[in-house]
C-alpha cells in the first residue's frame, strides 16, 4: 500500500474538557494566596475606568457617561457578600459572554490589540483567568453591569461548576460600568471581616489609578482607603522629603530616616518606576540566614509580590519598589519572578544602586560613611559572589588598616601609598581589629611602612582569596608563607630581624619542629619577627589561617591544617631556650618548646594546646623568677 494512501476510517475531533473540574482547578490551584480574588477585581475594576477615559475621548456620546472614576467595596455580614462596584466601561451581553463565559478570554486583551502604540499601557489585566480566583471563596457569584453608551443591563450568574446565566438585569443595576457580588462560602469568614478587606485593599491595591471607597456596613457612608495616586508614579519635583520619609517608614517597618533615597524611572527594552531607600539603620533581619531581597514589585501600581527576591544578596538591605508594565502576567502570579524580565529589572537596579552609592561616597563622604558603618559587610559579600562588579564594589568599599587610625582607607589611597618594591597589597583577616594590628606577624611589615589591611568581616577571609589583585597588585596574606618583604626598605631608626642562621638556631629548629610535630607542620626562621619571640602562619601554599577556621566551624575541619611555626632567631628567649635545649635536659627543653606554641598561639587568637598544664608552666616561670 502506498504511504499517501488515506484511511477512509480516519476522523477529526476536538478536545472536550470538564468545564467544572477546570473551573476547580482554576480557583484553588493557580493561585497560592486565597485573598488574590480581591486584587484581581479591583484591577478589573480600575482597568474597566480606564476603558471608559480612553473610548470617551474619541466618542463624545460616551463622554457624558465618564466621570470621575471610582471602585467601591462595599460589605454586608449579615448577608454575607462582599461586592466590589466600578463606573467604568461596563459590558455588553456579548462582552459577558466572552469574556466571563470563555476561560482565558480577556476583554482587556482584546482593548489592547485594538490599540497602537502606548495607549492601553496602564491596562492590568492581560489574560481572562483571573476573575475566576472568586470561586476560591465564593459559592456563588453575580455581575450585573451596563455598558456605556447603552441602555440595556445585564445578570451574569454562576456557582462556578461549568455552567453560568445571562439575564436582563433588573433596576438596580448601575447606570454606567459594573458590580461584581461574592456569596462568601462558608470558609472563607475572614473576607467579611472589614479590617480585613481594607487591609488587603491597602497593601495591594492602594497604588492603582483609580480611587477606592470602603463601606463596611449597609447603610454606612463611604469612606477612602485609596486615593488612586502612587508616591513613585508621582514626578520627583512634586515630592516633599518628608512624604519620602512617610513613606519608607511604612515601606520598611522602622522609624528612622532613610540614608539614601533614589528614584527613577528606566525606559528603553524595559520600562518601570523605582523607588529605593538604603536605611538609616540596620534591619533587625539583616544577617538572616535565608539572605534573600525583600521588595515590592507592581505591574501597573497592582501590587504583585511583597517580598520579590529581587536583588542581589548583597543588596538585601535596600528597601525597593519597582513598577513595570513590561512583567507579563502569567496565569500564576506568584511564579511573576521568575520572569526572565524582572531578571534583567533586577539587574539593571542592583548597577543603578551601585552608581548611587559612589557618587554619595564621592559628594557626601558623612552620608556615605554611615551606610558604609551600616552595610559595609553586607556589600562586601559581592566582592566574592558577584565578579562582574568587583570593580566598581572595589571603588566604594573601605578598610581599616595599619595607618587608617580611624578613618577607614579606599584601595585606590593603599596602592598610591605602596612603598618602593612592594609587589602586593598585604592583608590580615580575623575577628577582633585591635588583637590583628597587634598580631606579631606584623612586625617585619610595620618595621618597613608597609600598610597591612585589617580585615574582621567573615566575608573578607572568602573575597580575598576569589579576587585575583586591585590595580595590578595582588592580595597576599601577612599571615601565609613567606613575607617577601626583603627588598623593601627600613623606615628610619628601625633594624631588620636578624635571619642569619647558625648551626645552633639551625638545629634548635629541628628540635622544635620535632618535638611539636604533632601540632605543627614546620618550625623556621622568620623574616617578618622583630619583637615576639615566635608567631603561627599558613603553610605557602595552604588556607590562609582565618580562612580555614571558618571552614573548620562549618563541618570541613580537614581545611584546617597545621600551621607553621616561625622563630625570632635573635629574640632573649630564643636564645636561652636554644642553649638549654643544647645543654639542659630534654624533659626542660620540650616544656619550653610547648610554652613558645602556647604562646604563638595566644598572639593569634586561640587557646592554648592545654591550659592547665600552660598555667603551670608560667605559675612555674614566675616562681624561678621571683
Amino acid at each position: 500500500m502506498s504511504d499517501t494512501t488515506v484511511d477512509a476510517n480516519a476522523s477529526s475531533h476536538g478536545f472536550t474538557a470538564d468545564v467544572a473540574r477546570l473551573l476547580e482547578m482554576m480557583a484553588h490551584s493557580v493561585y497560592s494566596e486565597r485573598d488574590v480574588f480581591l486584587r484581581e477585581l479591583v484591577s478589573n475594576a480600575a482597568d474597566a475606568c480606564e476603558k471608559l477615559r480612553y473610548e470617551s475621548l474619541s466618542n463624545e456620546a460616551l463622554a457624558a457617561d465618564a466621570g470621575a472614576p471610582l471602585v467601591t467595596i462595599s460589605l454586608d455580614k449579615d448577608a454575607r457578600t462582599l461586592t466590589v462596584a466600578d463606573n467604568g466601561v461596563g459590558m455588553s451581553r456579548d462582552e459577558l459572554v466572552s469574556a466571563l463565559g470563555t476561560i482565558a478570554s480577556s476583554g482587556t486583551r482584546a482593548f489592547l490589540d485594538k490599540l497602537d502604540g502606548d495607549a492601553g499601557g496602564s491596562l492590568i489585566g492581560r489574560f481572562g483567568v483571573g476573575f475566576y480566583s472568586v470561586f476560591m471563596v465564593a459559592d456563588r457569584v453575580e455581575v450585573t453591569t451596563r455598558r456605556a453608551g447603552q441602555g440595556e443591563a445585564w445578570l451574569w450568574t454562576s456557582e462556578g461548576k461549568g455552567t453560568y446565566e445571562i439575564t436582563p438585569a433588573g433596576d438596580d443595576a448601575p447606570s454606567v460600568g459594573t458590580r461584581v457580588t461574592l456569596h462568601i462560602n462558608s470558609g472563607s469568614d475572614e473576607f467579611l471581616d472589614a479590617w480585613r478587606i481594607e487591609n488587603i485593599v491597602r497593601e495591594h491595591s492602594g497604588a492603582i489609578a483609580a480611587p477606592i471607597d470602603f463601606i463596611e456596613k449597609p447603610g454606612e457612608e463611604a469612606k477612602r482607603i485609596a486615593d488612586g495616586q502612587a508616591l513613585w508614579a508621582k514626578p520627583k519635583s512634586e515630592i516633599t522629603e518628608e512624604q519620602y520619609k512617610d513613606f519608607y517608614q511604612q515601606l520598611s517597618g522602622q522609624f528612622d530616616e532613610p540614608a539614601l533615597t533614589v528614584h527613577w524611572r528606566a525606559e528603553g527594552r524595559n520600562e518601570y518606576t523605582v523607588l529605593a531607600f538604603i536605611p538609616g539603620s540596620r534591619p533587625l533581619d539583616l544577617f538572616d540566614p535565608a539572605r534573600k531581597s525583600k521588595s515590592k514589585l507592581y505591574v501597573r501600581r497592582v501590587l504583585i509580590s511583597r517580598e520579590i527576591d529581587l536583588l542581589p544578596a548583597w543588596l538585601r538591605f535596600v528597601r525597593v519598589v519597582v513598577d513595570s508594565a513590561d512583567i507579563p502576567l502569567n496565569v500564576s502570579r506568584e511564579m511573576v519572578q521568575k520572569s526572565p524580565i524582572v531578571a534583567a529589572i533586577g539587574k539593571a537596579i542592583a548597577s543603578r544602586l551601585l552608581t548611587e552609592i559612589e557618587k554619595l561616597a564621592e559628594k557626601e563622604p558623612e552620608k556615605f560613611e554611615k551606610i558604609w558603618q551600616n552595610f559595609g559587610a553586607v556589600i562586601k559579600e559581592g566582592l566574592h559572589e558577584d565578579p562582574s562588579r568587583r570593580d566598581a564594589l572595589f571603588a566604594i568599599s573601605r578598610f581599616a588598616t595599619t595607618k587608617s587610625d580611624e578613618k577607614k582607607r579606599t584601595l585606590k589611597d593603599y596602592v598610591a601609598d605602596l612603598r618602593e618594591n612592594q609587589t602586593a597589597i598585604f592583608y590580615i583577616t580575623g575577628d577582633d581589629r585591635k588583637r590583628m594590628a597587634a598580631s606579631p606577624q606584623l612586625e617585619g611589615f610595620r618595621a618597613r611602612g608597609v600598610e597591612v589591611l585589617l580585615l574582621d568581616d567573615a566575608v573578607d577571609a572568602f573575597w580575598v582569596t576569589s579576587a585575583l589583585g586591585f590595580d595590578g597588585k595582588p592580595f597576599k596574606s601577612v599571615t601565609q608563607g613567606a613575607a617577601d618583604i626583603d627588598l623593601i626598605a627600613l623606615e628610619p631608626g628601625a633594624e631588620a630581624p636578624k635571619t642569619e642562621e647558625n648551626g645552633e638556631i639551625s638545629v634548635f629548629a629541628a628540635k622544635v619542629k620535632e618535638a611539636l610535630a604533632e601540632h605543627v607542620s614546620d618550625a623556621r626562621v622568620s623574616t617578618r619577627l622583630t619583637e615576639s619571640p615566635v608567631c603561627l602562619i599558613a603553610a605557602d601554599h595552604g588556607l590562609d589561617r582565618q580562612l580555614a577556621r571558618i571552614l573548620a566551624e562549618h563541618g570541613q575541619a580537614g581545611m584546617l591544617s597545621k600551621p607553621v611555626l616561625e622563630i625570632n632567631p635573635s629574640h632573649p628567649t630564643i636564645l636561652a631556650l636554644a642553649e638549654k635545649a643544647k645543654s639542659g635536659s630534654p624533659e626542660a627543653a620540650e616544656q619550653g618548646y610547648r610554652l613558645l606554641l602556647d604562646i604563638a598561639r595566644i598572639a593569634d587568637g586561640e587557646p592554648p594546646i592545654d591550659a592547665a598544664t600552660f598555667a603551670k608552666s608560667v605559675a612555674a616561670l614566675i616562681a624561678k623568677g621571683a
